[in-house]
C-alpha cells in the first residue's frame, strides 16, 4: 500500500500523475476537442474580445490548432505562447498557421526567425480573454500545470477584467486541486460535459 499523501505538494504530484494517464487514456480525443473548442469560441466573452490568446496543443492536450485557422479568419488578434530559454512565457502575435513551426521537444510554436520581430510581441496587458492549458482542475478553477509555474508567472499580469479560462476533458476533472498563494483560479473550465464557473482571482 501507497504511504498517506500528507503535503499540498505530495497531493498535487499524485494528482497530476492521474490526470496525466487519464489525459493520455481519453478515447476520442478530436472529436471531443473539437465540442470543447466550439464552446470555448461561443462564449459571449469571446464574442466581445478582441484579443485572445490560445495555447497550441501538444502530446494529449485538447486539440486547439484544429480552430485557430477559424479564429484568424473571425477577424480576432489571435495571440500563442511559447516559452524562452529563462523558462518565462512570451505571447506572439499569430497572424498565419505558416508562422507555426515544430520547435524543442516537437512542440508546434512560433517560428525563430519571427519572434523577435516587433510587432509580433504582445504583453500580457493586450489580452480579453486567456486560454490556458493543465494537467488537472477543480470545478472552482483550481489547477495544476506541469509544475514549472510558467503560466501563473504569466497571469500575474493580465488585466483584472480579462476572463482567465481553462480547456480539458472532464477526466481531468478532481474534487480539490492543493493551491498555494501564488496559484490562479479560473474565470471558467469548459469540459466536453460541461462549463463549470471558477472563482477567479476575486
Amino acid at each position: 500500500m501507497a504511504g498517506a499523501i500528507t503535503s499540498g505538494a505530495d497531493r498535487k504530484a499524485a494528482i497530476r500523475k492521474i490526470a496525466f494517464a487519464n489525459r493520455r487514456d481519453q478515447e476520442n480525443k478530436d472529436d471531443l476537442s473539437r465540442d470543447i473548442m466550439r464552446t470555448f469560441m461561443e462564449l459571449p466573452e469571446y464574442a466581445e474580445a478582441q484579443t485572445v490568446m490560445f495555447y497550441v496543443d501538444v502530446r494529449a492536450e485538447v486539440r486547439t490548432r484544429f480552430d485557430l485557422p477559424v479564429a484568424l479568419q473571425q477577424g480576432k488578434k489571435v495571440v500563442v505562447p511559447w516559452c524562452n530559454d529563462e523558462g518565462e512565457l512570451e505571447l506572439f502575435h499569430l497572424e498565419s498557421m505558416d508562422e507555426l513551426e515544430i520547435g524543442m521537444y516537437n512542440i508546434l510554436e512560433p517560428a525563430a526567425h519571427l519572434r523577435d520581430i516587433t510587432i509580433k510581441r504582445t504583453e500580457v496587458s493586450e489580452l480579453d480573454l486567456i486560454m490556458v492549458p493543465g494537467v488537472g482542475f477543480d470545478s472552482r478553477g483550481g489547477r495544476t500545470g506541469m509544475g514549472k509555474g510558467y503560466y501563473d508567472k504569466c497571469l500575474e499580469h493580465a488585466r483584472p477584467d480579462a476572463t482567465i479560462v481553462a480547456v480539458c476533458f472532464e477526466c481531468q476533472i478532481f474534487e480539490e486541486i492543493p493551491v498555494q498563494s501564488h496559484d490562479i483560479y479560473m474565470d471558467k473550465v469548459i469540459t466536453e460535459a460541461t462549463t463549470y464557473e471558477g472563482i477567479g482571482r476575486s
